[in-house]
């Protein structure tokens, strides 16, 4: 089931340049909402609340409710454009969704148990290959992230598309099979050979 972040915003007038420099002027970020075979909705939010959501980990496949004058709207945050000094937010692209129509989704990993793993407890180092998996879905059943449990892995284990939580229902992009998310390498040369130099008893 797709959880949603709720967002209030303002509806904007009119569009273009001068419109969007205006709602700056008035503390606002000038946004829309497009998609869905419906007119684009233009909207104004407060930039505490995209610098909240932009410092959120997966934002890219986080699903939105956006109230505007008591009209409610299920959206995905596609772009955030930013100003090139200050960093701050200054226009954000949402796409609408519909029941039905298959989205492609950015979609973060979450790691586990990577203390557990007896591979890393031995010195070998985890390779992550991919944070994010590309994956098309419908929004109904769009996921925040994915998990994998990495307690188990030794060196030289891997971790593959298979292996991931919460893929129910997405198909990925990426045409390989089964492909590759984490390794655990072994560990190498320099901290193979300090071990047992550490360990040898120093000679008289």
């Amino acid at each position: 089931m797709t959880q949603f972040t709720k967002l209030e915003a303002s509806s904007r007038a009119k569009a273009g340049k001068g419109a969007a420099r205006a709602t700056r002027r008035d503390g606002q970020v000038p946004a829309v909402i497009y998609g869905a075979k419906q007119e684009p909705t233009l909207i104004a939010l407060d930039p505490r609340l995209v610098v909240r959501e932009m410092h959120k980990a997966g934002w890219r496949s986080r699903v939105y409710d956006i109230t505007v004058d008591g009209a409610s709207s299920h959206a995905l945050m596609r772009e955030i454009q930013l100003h090139p000094v200050t960093d701050q937010p200054i226009h954000v692209d949402f796409q609408r969704l519909a029941a039905g129509e298959r989205m492609h989704v950015e979609v973060q990993i979450v790691f586990t148990g990577e203390d557990k793993s007896p591979g890393i407890k031995r010195g070998g180092v985890l390779n992550i290959v991919r944070h994010t998996v590309d994956v098309s879905v419908d929004p109904a059943n769009m996921p925040s992230s994915f998990t994998v449990d990495l307690s188990q892995l030794d060196i030289h284990d891997n971790v593959r598309w298979n292996d991931l939580q919460g893929t129910e229902n997405v198909t990925p992009i990426l045409q390989i099979p089964n492909f590759v998310i984490a390794t655990v390498a072994a560990p190498s040369v320099d901290e193979a050979a300090e071990a047992p130099a550490a360990a040898a008893p120093a000679k008289k």
